[in-house]
């Protein structure tokens, strides 16, 4: 590995360690300023004391400019994140006035249609309920309903769920709820991706495969060896020995209009994702192949058996998913759950397997957005996902279930910083980048046929240099290969990638340490003067700091109308579909919402600024994490009972 490498994937951790020693010189000579700036002079010398106030000043001055533009980062995140959940919950609730007034409106057309009309008066009220219904459907964004003209069997969902030593009811349930879709049995194509690791997967993939047969259009199960060389256990290469497993199953023409969606075992999707995803990909054809799909993600089911402070911490991990998903939004990584056509998928190589994609969800996010050169197009889909908080079966049981739960909770946050390797990739994915940046065409195959053909290295240089991109290819061997001309690169939404990237992977680790510095700093200069001027840049750093605070309240409180709202969607359709018994929903009340707010101070450190720090320092020693799967809560079923206990 070159220096440029190894120095990519610790770029966290030399941050944090540039910032420290930063910090630690500037406070340690101005405390010796403060100590020795006057000295004993002997008495035959009148000269002034030799200490000279500019010596050092560009360093101060770098530690406070520093200093003032991580506060305005922290500024503007928790902004942002008002901005997105006020926006998404919004328009949920325009969608599921206007679904509501759509079901009343042909409802009420079928009743009509039986009767007579017996009064202009019941003319008059029709034609209003018609009015209106049509004006609330016309106000909702094109992207957050379904067209009903589009025939919705046209495009396939290959759905996989990656999965290791899941619960059966876990898995159970996510099936139930995507068969209770009324667009399962035509258009879904469900994929159990199994390890071959896990004692019995196959007979256990087996029993859901004969159990769900028939409420979709297909199931089947892949089983992921535990031997392949230079990969890392975990959802990344699973996925990814998925994905080879159903290319397979597409011939070149259905390909552009085969949407690969991965979710995780404890995943419920709203009816309307995939027809939301299906809508927008018949819309916007231009980019219907080179779109990424996200949605905003919900922890709706059992956060009120989690400790408040596991509660709080998905709450605004919840808020990092959606801070890029509000409308206009150009740089928007997913989490969890996403979705990518097929072409897309072949176009890229697939998931990755090693260290650097524990991650999967961003880091192929990344690898489809640098393939494209920054012109990867990102849609929200308006169907929030629900999700389990991570347990670690700690409910009921006093102070020991509380710590389980906050282990098990900082486990799944170690996880989640272990990721700052993408921030590593980037960077030599941008390099790449600029190298390539003068050879904008493209060939690629089917992903089954690149990974599994030795000849894959070459393609003709008719196949790479055609004016055409849509031309025939010519018959034989290389029939399959697909050409392309990538636009230039996007240099613009590359500056907001690496924004997003600092924020996400250096930022809690650095405002934590310039918050303690700042403070050291203003306590040695207490009393002293501004020599270096740069004391209105620390004033404003408070300022920003409060303010900071006070938009994480906003957060808060916007949030409880997006959870409400969310909830009611999801409630009903689990009503509708017959699933609400034994279901969890989590409601919010004033009592848990006040716990949650004290909450807040402590899960930035315990679940954000620690993790990093642990996972940047780690990466000194080791690139690879064991991954471990988290406890989900499931459905309350009854328990089986034993014959030997009817006796």
């Amino acid at each position: 590995m070159s220096i440029f490498g190894w120095c990519s994937q610790r770029a966290g951790g030399l941050a944090m360690m540039a910032t420290v020693a930063l910090s630690y010189w500037v406070i340690s000579s101005e405390l010796e300023a403060q100590r020795h700036g006057y000295k004993y002079q002997s008495n035959d010398s009148l000269s002034a004391p030799n200490y000279d106030p500019q010596n050092g000043a560009i360093w101060v001055n770098i530690f406070s400019y520093y200093c003032l533009l991580i506060h305005f980062l922290v500024f503007c995140f928790p902004l942002r994140s008002c901005y997105a959940v006020f926006t998404i919950g919004r328009q949920l609730r325009k969608s599921a006035r206007a679904r509501t007034l759509k079901d009343i409106k042909f409802g009420h057309r079928r009743r009509s249609s039986s009767t007579s009309l017996s009064s202009s008066e019941t003319l008059t009220s029709s034609r209003d309920l018609s009015s209106s219904s049509s004006s609330e459907i016309e106000d909702v964004d094109t992207d957050c309903y379904i067209d009903g003209d589009i025939a919705p069997d046209r495009v396939i969902h290959a759905i996989v769920i990656p999965n290791y030593k899941e619960e059966n009811d876990t898995l159970r349930e996510t099936l139930e709820v995507l068969a209770s879709h009324p667009q399962a049995r035509n258009t879904y194509d469900v994929y159990l991706a199994m390890e071959q690791r896990e004692h019995n997967a196959e007979t256990k993939a087996s029993r859901f495969v004969n159990e769900f047969s028939k409420k979709f259009r297909s199931i089947n199960y892949t089983l992921h060896p535990s031997d392949i060389p230079g990969e890392l256990a975990g959802k990344g290469s699973n996925m990814a020995w998925a994905a080879r497993k159903l290319s397979e199953r597409y011939s070149l023409g259905q390909r552009k209009d085969v949407i690969v969606t991965g979710i995780d075992a404890d995943s419920h999707l709203s009816t309307n994702y995939f027809g939301l995803v299906t809508t927008m990909h018949m819309t916007y054809t231009d980019t219907a192949t080179t779109t990424l799909y996200s949605a905003p993600i919900i922890f709706d089911r059992n956060a009120h058996n989690v400790p408040a402070i596991v509660r709080v911490a998905d709450v605004l991990w919840s808020a990092a998913g959606m801070s890029g998903l509000y409308k206009g939004s150009t740089v928007a990584p997913p989490t969890s759950v996403y979705s990518v056509p097929l072409e897309l998928v072949d176009r890229v190589g697939g998931w990755d397997c090693d260290a650097e994609a524990i991650g999967e969800d961003l880091h192929m996010y990344l690898k489809c957005f640098f393939a494209l050169n920054g012109n990867l197009t990102v849609r929200t889909v308006m169907s929030p996902v629900s999700q389990t908080n991570v347990t670690g079966g700690g409910h009921g049981k006093g102070i020991p279930g509380l710590i389980a739960d906050v282990q098990a909770r900082y486990k799944q946050a170690l996880r989640h910083m272990w990721g700052a390797l993408d921030t590593g990739y980037a960077l030599r994915k941008v390099v790449e980048v600029w190298r390539e940046r003068k050879h904008t065409s493209r060939a690629f195959r089917p992903l089954h046929t690149a990974l599994n053909d030795a000849s894959d290295g070459y393609v003709p240089e008719s196949q790479v240099s055609t004016a055409d991109p849509e031309a025939a290819p010519e018959s034989g061997i290389f029939s399959d290969v697909t050409t392309d001309t990538l636009k230039g690169v996007n240099y613009e939404r590359m500056i907001v990638l690496f924004h997003r990237l600092f924020e996400a992977h250096f930022l809690p680790v650095q405002m934590t340490i310039l918050v303690v510095a700042s403070t050291l700093y203003a306590w040695v200069t207490d009393g002293a003067p501004d020599v270096h001027g740069v004391n209105w840049m620390f004033s404003i750093c408070n300022i920003l700091r409060t303010v900071g605070f006070m938009e994480v309240a906003l957060y808060l409180f916007l949030y409880e109308s997006f959870h409400k709202v969310c909830l009611e969607i999801r409630e009903k359709e689990m009503s509708d579909a017959g699933l609400t018994k034994g279901m969890h929903f989590s409601r919010r009340e004033v009592k848990t919402n006040f716990i949650d707010y004290i909450m807040v101070p402590l899960v930035a450190p315990i679940f954000g600024s620690i993790p990093c720090a642990q996972a940047q320092l780690y990466h000194f020693w080791t690139v690879d994490l064991v991954y471990t799967v988290s406890k989900k809560a499931t459905r309350r079923r009854a328990k089986s009972v034993n014959m030997d206990s009817l006796v």
